[in-house]
């Protein structure tokens, strides 16, 4: 057996970086990348450049994600920005998130796909104001594991005592919100201590580096069984005369939004009700015996049945409710405030429908957790939000599955995403 084949692949990791102002998130990423040997030599050799520039003796490692222009001038990331890397044994996404409060909607866009979010604090500055916003965020958007990243302890002289300090205060507000898998890491991302390599400085610690976690955290689908959810894109209906065998072909595309599927299993058409099985299924036209979470496949039936995009297909006996009301919390996007007299569009996985606001029941203010009344939501608020529907949403709690129990919320005028909600 060749050694190709004793490679581990331990799947795509999609992870997000958050915490306050200067606390070092873009640079704990250029750490990480530059301690994995992903960086290229001109990209290497293009923030050197611009280092000196700034007239610093190192290489500034936080350029490496901030890549507006913009940013790198104020010093600021505005924008997510992601960065794709690999370590042999795992590919990675990192969303790195801007730190602002007037940004929150880009973090809860970022943070949507996370499966791991980690929160920098400055272990001179302990938990603050955006450590709890940053927290309470990617506890809303279900992200299952936290590792609070204690940086620059540096600047603290490694002090284990400033570190067991910052645990207790943050597991003391961790316990509030129901937040339970947290690991926590002293490092120095910029001299990278505890970040790829051990470094010297640290040997108190006994726990892994953060590479160490990130290298054996779960990946998404991962940790539990879910329920097949496969929302229809497209009928396909070749037409082709010339190869009478297509004459009968109507193959059902789309992507696995959660669980499995195998061929000859029982399944529920949505909204229609009716039941059939799994005939075939097809990856670029080859054969499959099944599919899985997030794969993009055909699905053939062994009846006809009446099917068109925005249907969902399910097992039978894992089949969701149909609702006409829903309750939600909402993430408003637009500068323009939720308007509850009018009619707005959700789109949920492949389908649509006219929605009004029924009833806001509370606002949360993310610097304080407090649940206070609204009458509208502006920019960046997060709110508890109903809405009625025109037609049926084959919906799941986004607690339980995060692609069925998502949805966006358009301004029919403008065809613009006002809003992002994750039904309760």
């Amino acid at each position: 057996m060749s050694a190709m084949e004793h490679v581990q692949d331990n799947g795509l990791l999609r992870f997000l970086t958050c915490g306050s102002v200067d606390d070092g998130k873009s640079t704990l990423i250029g750490r990480l990348l530059f301690d994995t040997k992903t960086i290229l030599a001109d990209t290497l050799s293009a923030i050197e450049r611009t280092s000196q520039k700034r007239g610093m003796e190192a290489v500034d490692l936080s350029l490496l994600t901030d890549g507006l222009q913009a940013e790198r001038e104020q010093g600021i990331t505005i924008d997510v920005a992601y960065r794709y890397f690999s370590t042999g044994t795992r590919k990675y996404i990192i969303a790195d998130a801007p730190g602002h409060e007037q940004y929150t909607r880009n973090m809860v866009t970022a943070a949507s796909t996370a499966n791991l979010a980690i929160i920098l604090i400055d272990a001179r500055k302990g938990v603050l104001t955006q450590t709890r916003r940053h927290s309470y965020l990617a506890h809303l958007v279900n992200i299952p594991h936290l590792i609070v990243a204690v940086n620059k302890m540096d600047l603290v002289d490694y002090d284990q005592a400033v570190f067991e300090k910052i645990r207790a205060d943050y597991l003391e507000f961790a316990a509030k919100l129901g937040i339970s898998d947290i690991r926590f890491i002293p490092m120095s991302a910029l001299n990278g201590d505890m970040v790829v390599d051990r470094g010297e400085k640290l040997d108190w610690y006994k726990g892994p580096t953060l590479l160490d976690v990130l290298e054996t955290a779960p990946a998404a689908h991962t940790e539990k069984a879910e329920k097949f959810r496969f929302p229809v894109q497209y009928v396909c209906r070749p037409q082709d005369s010339a190869n009478p065998e297509l004459h009968d072909y109507r193959g059902f595309m789309g992507r696995v939004e959660s669980g499995e599927i195998s061929v000859g299993d029982e399944v529920t058409v949505l909204p229609s009700g009716l039941t059939t099985r799994v005939k075939a299924i097809e990856l670029y036209g080859q054969p499959l015996t099944h599919a899985v979470s997030e794969q993009s496949v055909t699905i053939l039936l062994a009846d006809e049945i009446d099917i068109s995009r925005g249907d969902m297909i399910v097992k039978t006996a894992e089949a969701p409710e149909p609702k006409k009301q829903i309750e939600a919390m909402v993430c408003w996007l637009s500068e323009t405030p939720m308007d509850r007299a009018r009619k707005y569009l959700i789109r949920h996985t492949t389908r649509e429908s006219k929605a009004m606001v029924a009833g806001i029941e509370y606002r949360v203010d993310v610097n304080s957790m407090e649940w206070v009344p609204a009458d509208k939501l502006a920019m960046n608020d997060i709110a508890k939000v109903a809405f009625k529907l025109a037609q049926p949403l084959f919906c799941d709690p986004y607690a339980e599955n995060r692609g069925s129990g998502a949805f966006i919320v358009i301004d029919e005028s403008n065809n613009n995403t006002v809003g992002a909600g994750m039904i309760l």
